[in-house]
């Protein structure tokens, strides 16, 4: 072991020189290089803060959004990207084999690191899940069920698409969205007032003696095992 180390030292050493020198004579260019003057621009300093600007134009394009999501879904830079296809055309999740999993990916960020091919939501960070967002919602329901698309046929993941079922409620309960009732024929049902159902109790028929209350009570053949049972129970109350 202490052979190893004292080999890995050598090559080290031996490595520094040829390294430091190209560096050493770079800098030694730099400081030959004579300072080039622009008599029209005196007081011209270079901007040291472009990246910084660019990076805070950025974000402040991502809180306008994050603000006000449905806006980007009308602006340039959706429809370039976009046009008039919904988010989820032309997606396909990269899968080992021919056959496609049954069910899509359970999230496609895992706290600070992202997957090979996320899904159509997580793929654009201005694609926002919002119940206000009527116009990304609509793309995800199917304009003859009014259901939501299964997310096998969107490639959505299953942490957006819960995201997605709730918003679609919200939206549903605040009326920004329709709901799709199923049609019913109820031509073949009487609901009318003469409907025994609903109609009014009829007067209780005039009984003669011998005769029972409901007609289908004389057609029972009571057990007279049980009927014994029953008059020696209340034998007492009988006489």
């Amino acid at each position: 072991m202490a052979a190893s180390r004292q080999g890995i030292a050598k090559v080290l050493c031996r490595l520094l020189p040829s390294i430091s020198h190209p560096v050493r004579q770079y800098q030694s260019c730099l400081h030959r290089l004579p300072a080039r003057t622009f008599p029209g621009l005196s007081g011209f300093q270079p901007p040291r803060h472009t990246l910084y600007q660019a990076v805070s134009l950025q974000g402040a394009a991502k809180a306008r959004y994050t603000d006000r999501p449905w806006d980007y879904l009308e602006s340039a830079e959706y429809i370039e990207k976009y046009g008039t296809n919904p988010v989820w055309a032309g997606y396909r999740r990269n899968h080992k084999g021919g056959i496609p999993p049954q069910k899509t990916r359970k999230t496609c960020i895992r706290g600070d690191k992202i997957c090979g091919n996320p899904c159509p939501i997580c793929r654009d960070p201005n694609v926002i899940v919002h119940h206000q967002n009527v116009k990304l919602l609509e793309q995800f329901i199917s304009p003859h069920t009014g259901m939501v698309y299964d997310p096998t046929q969107t490639g959505v993941c299953m942490k957006q698409q819960k995201k997605l079922n709730k918003a679609i409620n919200t939206a549903q309960d605040h009326g920004l969205l329709p709901i799709q009732i199923p049609y019913v024929d109820f031509s073949g049902e009487d609901y009318s007032n003469s409907h025994d159902a609903v109609g009014s109790t009829p007067p209780p028929p005039s009984l003669t003696s011998g005769n029972t209350w409901y007609k289908w009570y004389s057609e029972l053949t009571p057990d007279q095992n049980e009927v014994a049972k029953v008059k020696k129970t209340y034998k007492a109350y009988l006489n």
